[in-house]
């Protein structure tokens, strides 16, 4: 199982650099910025990781230059960014907020709205019964949901 963050001595391991390299790539590459952790450690993600490997393709066995290996992963990284689709963890917060938002604009949240508490005995099954509904729906998306986090 992947790893959602990895210490330089890992990445070290990995890429088969040195970390001094890495420490140097960082300030190099733009695009390298590997997040910190409460004890100021640097904590990479698979994407840095990836984009360590491209770097080193570029510069060990492309031989490009760091300036010429900088242009070409400022056009990569741009091109990257319009052709990969939303992960799909943003795509349900997307319909989740969508999916809300429907729900307050046509009214059908009322039962949680304080000022709107007041509802005859008719209006009152049916209403429970859309709630129920909704409830169901929105209890299958958190799964969903839930199963994309872990």
């Amino acid at each position: 199982m992947k790893k959602l963050y990895y210490s330089i001595s890992e990445v070290s391991k990995i890429t088969d650099l040195e970390q001094y390299v890495l420490r140097y790539w960082e300030t190099e590459f733009e695009q390298l910025k590997p997040a910190k952790n409460l004890a100021g450690n640097r904590i990479y993600t698979n994407k840095d990781i990836k984009l360590i490997f491209q770097i080193k393709k570029l510069l060990r066995e492309e031989k490009y230059t760091i300036e010429g290996a900088k242009k070409l992963l400022k056009h990569f990284t741009e091109k990257e960014e319009e052709e990969t689709p939303p992960p799909k963890l943003e795509i349900l917060k997307k319909n989740l907020s969508t999916r809300a938002y429907n729900l307050k604009s046509k009214g059908e949240l009322r039962l949680f709205e304080e000022n709107e508490m007041e509802l005859n005995r008719e209006d009152t099954s049916e209403t429970l019964k859309d709630l129920k509904k909704d409830l169901n729906e929105l209890k299958s998306f958190l799964a969903d949901l839930l199963e994309e986090i872990e």
